[in-house]
Formats: C-alpha cells, structure tokens, sequence
C-alpha cells in the first residue's frame, strides 16, 4: 500500500519535500499534508533510508509537480512519482 498516516508524516521535518514546500505558496496545510504522506510512502516503496540521496529529490519533485497538475490524494501521488522514475 502506498499510504502512510498524516500523523505519521507530521513528525518528519527533516525530509527535502518540506523544504522545497516552504517556499511554495500553492500549497495550505492539507496539501502539504497529503504531499508530505506520498513522499514518505514513496521513499519507503523505494527503500530509501538516506534523505541526502538525490533521488529523495527526484521524487519530491516528481510528487509536487503532480500535485500543481491537479493531484491531491497520497496513494495516487506516490503511484505518479514512481511512474515518472520508472520504479
């Protein structure tokens, strides 16, 4: 399943995606919520422990840029992004 809690994603604040969020006013809190918990979801699918890996990066983008194309639910953001890197 590609889904991890909001709760869950609320604790992790070191992640890239909420750094490349901070700057980006497109987004309200339950946005970056759901964002936040694709990423994680996505990162986890991929077995990516390391947040300085550059494809953690890769795979914030990959979920912002579905989410301004209209996107807003965890499962299918995280689904996209794997998409788009061919995993």
């Amino acid at each position: 399943m590609c889904y991890l809690s909001r709760a869950a994603c609320n604790c992790r604040l070191d992640v890239p995606i909420r750094a490349i969020l901070e700057n980006d006013h497109a987004f309200g809190p339950e946005d970056v919520a759901n964002l936040t918990a694709a990423f994680e979801a996505a990162l986890t699918r991929l077995g990516l422990v390391d947040r300085r890996d550059p494809l953690t990066s890769a795979v914030a983008k990959a979920i912002i840029q579905l989410a301004k194309d209209g996107e807003r639910d965890p499962k299918k953001l995280c689904d996209g992004a794997l998409k788009i890197l061919g995993k």
